[in-house]
């Protein structure tokens, strides 16, 4: 299972865009199995300090992938290379 976890906080336009290509790719490669979890950062006072500037972030299993965009060939060949390695 591969997990993304996206810290946002509401009324970010470049965090909603990047949820849009979160979700399109994850819907267009069912064969990749996905969790998401989306975290608010304005509801955390160390999360707030620590990535205020810099949102979105995008992470895969943990590990920081993008920050501000990502396109959805991007993400695509960062999940399936992940996938291929057997991060399943």
């Amino acid at each position: 299972m591969i997990a993304i976890t996206l810290y946002s906080r509401p009324g970010c336009h470049l965090c909603d865009e990047m949820k849009a290509v979160v979700a399109t790719v994850v819907q267009s490669t069912p064969d990749v199995p996905v969790t998401v979890d989306e975290i608010d950062i304005s509801s955390d006072p160390a999360l707030e300090s620590l990535y205020s500037l810099e949102i979105p972030v995008l992470l895969i299993n943990g590990k920081k992938a993008a920050k501000y965009n990502i396109t959805e060939g991007k993400l695509r060949r960062l999940l399936i290379a992940r996938a291929d390695r057997g991060v399943r």
